[in-house]
């Protein structure tokens, strides 16, 4: 069963010095390493700049234009400890664009910081003596109460001045960078742990394949005929989350909301066998996600949401791709649907099917992860070999390291 794989089976040693702490001067001048069948199936050393020559002419190519936010506040109370309130996703209202849009007040789930000394009461911004925006920040008076209290609490936000929450954030808060980066968060996170066509807000981790496109690779895969569509998957602080179980099967994967539109469901379906690039695994997630929502439609009625083990169900599918996004084409149709927005728990380890991609782009992830287990699915063993070539051609390593195009064995 795959609930029974040992996560000490998908470790390599990495060295702290070839985790990439600071992006590149420009984005593509990164590494690129090639595994498909045109380097047969052997790794190969290129620049991401060229990622274009080696993706299949009149393909799909899948990108997740989530924007990272700068989930990060700090508060100060009248002892002068300071408290982090690291945003995860709205609480009230729900939605991630109402709740942005918000100009008096809302409520988030948070992991707040140092919460033993936040007994009661509300909290209001910490703001530098040094900050240049010191006075716009005091008169927006950003202040926070907190209302559960547990792993994950809720905190609930008020401020004044007719500022969006969007707005609100954008001025007071800090861009969350991974942990194993070891450094607070400069100046430079706020433009380069973003892609380039990030468009709607809501990650607290950037999806980080997509940091290697500029507009110059964008122009050449256009140039190739290939079709490139958006979805939206906001990536959660899960993401970091090690395995800490001695099998797959006792570990807990996160949730993560996502939303396609209809046109984009239709141009999957009548793709007409093209292959299919999935840049990042955050786009996978969300694309495989997408059969699993449609055979709901056909058994019962209505999509729900993807659970973690439900690909792996002993009677397996009978459905095709096409028959499950029909279904869930079909449900959006009778519902006056135009976006589908849904989440996904899905866990992707070695015996998992792939429906809908063939091609990933995706950086080089941490051992011992449930990211280091999908590439483990889609390339099979050849993992190893991808990552000793990786380590011993000076490629660097999680968030701001180089990347990889692969092809589904």
């Amino acid at each position: 069963m795959v609930q029974d794989i040992r996560i000490e089976d998908y470790t390599y040693s990495l060295p702290e010095a070839r985790i990439a702490r600071y992006p590149l001067a420009q984005r593509d001048d990164s590494k690129l390493l090639v595994f498909t069948e045109s380097t047969g199936r052997v790794p190969e050393n290129r620049k991401f700049r060229d990622i274009a020559d080696y993706l299949p002419d009149n393909s799909l190519m899948v990108f997740n234009n989530t924007k990272v936010v700068p989930a990060r506040l700090l508060f100060r109370k009248e002892t002068g400890a300071l408290i982090e309130v690291f945003c995860l996703e709205p609480s009230e209202p729900q939605d991630y664009q109402l709740c942005f849009a918000t100009t008096s007040t809302c409520r988030w789930k948070a992991i707040v910081g140092n919460s033993k000394r936040w007994k009661q009461g509300r909290l209001k911004l910490y703001v530098d003596a040094g900050n240049p925006q010191r006075k716009l920040l005091e008169d927006m008076a950003l202040e926070v109460e907190l209302v559960e209290r547990g792993a994950t609490s809720v905190v609930a936000f008020s401020w004044k001045g007719g500022w969006s929450f969007s707005q609100v954030m954008e001025h007071c808060g800090r861009i969350p960078i991974p942990p194993y980066l070891k450094r607070d968060t400069e100046a430079i996170d706020h433009e380069r742990y973003q892609t380039w066509y990030a468009r709607r807000e809501g990650s607290v981790a950037a999806p980080t394949a997509g940091l290697h496109f500029a507009q110059r690779e964008l122009d050449a895969i256009d140039a190739k005929g290939i079709t490139r569509l958006n979805l939206c998957l906001h990536v959660g602080a899960g993401t970091f989350l090690p395995v800490k179980s001695e099998t797959i099967g006792d570990h807990t994967m996160h949730s993560e909301p996502f939303s396609v539109s209809r046109a984009f469901l239709a141009t999957l379906r009548d793709n007409g066998g093209r292959p299919v690039t999935a840049v990042g695994t955050t786009s996978t997630r969300c694309l495989e996600s997408l059969y699993y929502l449609g055979v709901h439609c056909l058994e019962q009625g209505e999509p729900g949401f993807v659970e973690q083990w439900e690909p792996y169900r002993e009677e397996g599918y009978g459905w095709s791709l096409e028959e499950a996004l029909s279904a869930l084409i079909s449900y959006m149709e009778s519902q006056g649907i135009e976006e589908l927005v849904s989440r996904t728990r899905i866990i992707i380890v070695p015996g998992f099917r792939f429906r809908v991609i063939n091609f990933l782009v995706t950086n080089f992830h941490q051992p011992q992860s449930t990211l280091l287990l999908l590439i483990g699915a889609f390339v099979g063993e050849a993992w190893h070999d991808i990552y000793d070539f990786a380590l011993a051609n000076d490629f660097r390593f999680l968030s701001y390291g180089d990347s990889s195009l692969l092809q589904k064995v």
